[in-house]
């Protein structure tokens, strides 16, 4: 079942938007350190060996927006997961939903109806996928930006392997992040330091 989600996140969720806007601001400040470079080589190797183990078939991925991990580093070094087929996601916003298009890797032309650049490809079904976490807890919750694409996405494809992909800056507690009826867990999260655990 779809969840059926307000359109303005903060009527939803008014505690999660000052969550946010903090985690936001800490995440900036972290990327933009030295510390922030060590930590993106490091989250790109766990995140690497999660998908060397998952093998997956098609990897919807995520354009990198606002001081998120660059997914797509993975693809740009030795070349070992270039075979893999990619997809980014494609969001509308009347009505709300989200589905994926097959994705060359190359920089994106297109924006979707959320001004985030996406492919041109045919649409798809990825069996892995990668979501952006503005702020997770150890036992798979996220907090995202609050549109609540990926929910209901994650909610259409129950079977689909979804990968939480993660600052350690933006680690909270299972009391800051409580679970919404509408939230689904993440099957992992990735950070610098690994996968994530409670």
């Amino acid at each position: 079942m779809v969840p059926t989600l307000p359109s303005d996140p903060d009527v939803r969720h008014p505690l999660r938007h000052p969550l946010r806007q903090r985690l936001l601001a800490a995440r900036t400040a972290f990327v933009s350190s030295p510390a922030g470079k060590v930590a993106a080589e490091s989250l790109a190797h766990h995140l690497g060996r999660v998908l060397d183990q998952l093998e997956p078939e098609c990897l919807g991925v995520y354009w990198p927006l606002r001081s998120e991990f660059n997914a797509a580093s993975l693809w740009d070094g030795d070349g070992s997961h270039a075979a893999l087929p990619l997809a980014l996601p494609f969001t509308q916003r009347v009505p709300p939903q989200m589905h994926y298009r097959l994705w060359d890797g190359s920089a994106p032309a297109l924006k979707d109806e959320c001004n985030i650049p996406a492919a041109t490809g045919a649409a798809v079904v990825p069996d892995v996928v990668l979501v952006p976490c503005v702020g997770f807890t150890g036992s798979g919750w996220r907090l995202g930006y609050g549109g609540g694409f990926f929910d209901r996405w994650l909610a259409l494809h129950p079977h689909v392997t979804a990968i939480g992909v993660a600052w350690e800056a933006g680690r909270l507690s299972e009391a800051e992040l409580a679970p919404q009826a509408h939230d689904l867990p993440l099957a992992l999260i990735v950070t610098e330091n690994g996968v994530a655990q409670g």
